[in-house]
């Protein structure tokens, strides 16, 4: 079928060429840029124009949590940064944009003091210390005590110590006179792997023995975790799977992966999310050439050489290492969401809804929710670890939201203590008591293990130790002998009786005497110490039963003393 043609023998397609020419070649260039300008705006995610439409007011933060959670209506309640806005530096309104610029921005300039541990398996772990000692302020260097709190940083995938949200995070926690240490994951940090262990997505070990050992090193000093990216799921992974048991009296987790199965499928989703998983496999891989030596003998060196993706890595690599059958049991295994509900630690979770890298649809909304435990905080923007604020991207507003978090919980009576007793205390203290893990009340109100083998009575008597004790401060014999008696008859342990060596008679009828009346008083005494222990709350009752028994006793030594007084007046009268 033939083209149509109009008047002068042209088809309809060469008068639209012809007037298509007729336009300006300037039209085309600026159509043109407009199309790429949208496409570019979609494609990057922009959302300057939204900001404009808002009056660059910036986007609810959102908090979820239970309604009668303790830890929001005592202590998140009280930070501004989660019940405000957060605004993006206007230059920097896409979660690509914040992300890139995390890598090439100008963090806090400082330097670590470095400490390398060795963990049980062999391997070493790199933590840098940063303490708030270290920074000079206009009234001098900050005091210090041992109760100052401890942050422990765990950073993300092949991150450490010097990448640039981390030392956000630090300089900002030692500004407030807190004391930093990073503890970056094996082979990181510019250490060796020193053993035949890799640490990977839900690698818990490390975090559990750095953790008490801490604990363990500075008693006294309450601990606060915070986790970034990976560093976050292995956070909270922990942090389940010690419940109540764990030292740590408060967390934070920043942009979680939450759900890696999740987190896998939508990191080769799009193009732009296949961008990020080539970058990240580029720096595992190296990661791998630094310790060629060791993971060409534990894993697959030529698939590690050949990965293009995370998945590809931590098949030729984490699973042999790790010994996990698939790439999804990895993750499925790994993967904090799980772990959620036996969190009790108050904690708090930052995530942003545009995270190009952690997708909001592995975010458990309804286990953090459940959990009284947990304070979920999501902005519609923030990128990745990023979340920058002001005109000059000078600061990040996930490290204020933690700084106020951990002060406020701080500050409170709301943080965790741990449920098992004090081991530093109790290493210190070589008794059986400690020991045992049944206890036995005594008459005295004195606590003994209660084993198979009966009480334990490894000391001398009772009698003996005062008896010591006061030959030691110079009282005399006729007061070694009342304590001793008193001593024996208020434990129920017999005792060979202290000769007296007081001279005179008098001084040892009036000691017999008052022995006397101790034997007399022991039994009620001991009656009103089983009931303090047993019935510490009825006071009164007490007061009751101790004046009824004692009336009798009471009453006949008030009148033999005033009985005299009475006589004479009734004499003079």
């Amino acid at each position: 079928m033939s083209a149509p043609t109009v008047a002068g023998g042209e088809s309809a397609g060469e008068l639209f060429l012809r007037a298509a020419a007729l336009v300006p070649a300037e039209h085309y260039a600026l159509a043109a840029l407009a199309v790429l300008s949208v496409i570019g705006y979609r494609f990057l995610e922009l959302h300057v124009l939204g900001d404009l439409l808002r009056g660059f007011r910036g986007g609810r933060v959102d908090l979820v949590f239970h309604p009668a959670s303790e830890i929001y209506h005592c202590v998140a309640s009280k930070c501004r940064s989660l019940h405000g806005r957060y605004l993006v530096t206007p230059w920097l309104a896409s979660p690509h944009l914040q992300t890139l610029f995390l890598g090439i921005g100008r963090p806090p300039s400082f330097t670590y003091n470095r400490q390398l541990y060795t963990v049980r398996d062999g391997g070493t772990v790199a933590l840098d210390w940063f303490l708030a000692s270290d920074l000079e302020d206009a009234d001098g260097i900050i005091s210090q005590d041992a109760s100052t709190p401890l942050v422990v940083v765990v950073p993300g995938l092949t991150s450490d110590s010097d990448s640039a949200y981390v030392k956000h995070l630090v300089h900002s926690m030692a500004r407030k006179g807190w004391n930093v240490v990073v503890s970056n994951h094996r082979g990181l940090g510019g250490v060796s792997i020193t053993s035949d262990c890799l640490y990977n997505g839900g690698w818990t070990d490390d975090v559990r023995e750095i953790i008490n050992y801490l604990h363990h090193k500075y008693p006294e000093a309450p601990i606060f975790c915070v986790g970034t990216s990976i560093g976050a799921n292995i956070l909270v992974k922990y942090l389940g799977e010690e419940g109540e048991n764990t030292p740590v009296a408060g967390a934070a987790s920043i942009c979680n992966p939450w759900d890696l199965v999740v987190g896998d499928r939508f990191i080769s989703r799009k193009l732009v999310q296949r961008i990020y998983d080539r970058a990240l496999s580029f720096g595992l891989k190296g990661y791998a050439k630094l310790h060629q030596p060791v993971l060409a003998r534990l894993a697959n060196w030529e698939g590690i050489k050949k990965s293009r993706s995370i998945r590809e890595f931590d098949h030729h690599a984490t699973c042999i290492v790790a010994k996990y059958e698939t790439v999804d049991t990895y993750y499925r295994r790994c993967s904090s969401a799980s772990y959620v509900g036996t969190v009790s630690v108050p904690l708090l979770c930052v995530s942003a809804l545009d995270d190009p890298l952690c997708t909001r649809e592995a975010i458990p909304w309804d286990e953090c929710r459940a959990n009284k435990k947990i304070i979920l905080a999501t902005t519609p923007n923030g990128g990745h670890l990023a979340f920058f604020e002001g005109l000059t991207a000078g600061r990040l507003w996930w490290v204020r939201a933690v700084s106020e978090f951990l002060s406020a919980l701080h500050d409170s009576s709301y943080m965790h203590r741990q449920k098992a007793e004090d081991h530093v205390l109790h290493s210190s203290l070589e008794s059986s008591i400690d020991k045992s893990p049944y206890v036995n009340f005594l008459g005295d109100g004195m606590v003994a293990p209660a084993t198979d083998d009966g009480p334990v009575n490894d000391g001398p008597p009772c009698s003996q130790i005062v008896n010591e004790l006061k030959l030691n401060n110079g009282v005399s014999g006729t007061q070694q002998n009342e304590h001793a008696k008193e001593a024996e008859t208020k434990s129920g342990i017999q005792v060979d009786a202290v000769p007296d060596q007081s001279p005179a008679g008098s001084e040892k009828q009036q000691g017999e005497k008052a022995n006397k009346i101790h034997d007399a008083i022991a039994p009620v005494k001991r009656s009103i110490n089983r009931l303090t222990r047993y019935q510490g709350r009825s006071v009164w009752l007490l007061a009751y039963i101790s004046f009824v028994t004692s009336w009798p006793l009471l009453g006949s030594l008030a009148f033999i003393v005033f009985r005299k007084k009475f006589r004479n007046p009734l004499s003079a009268k």
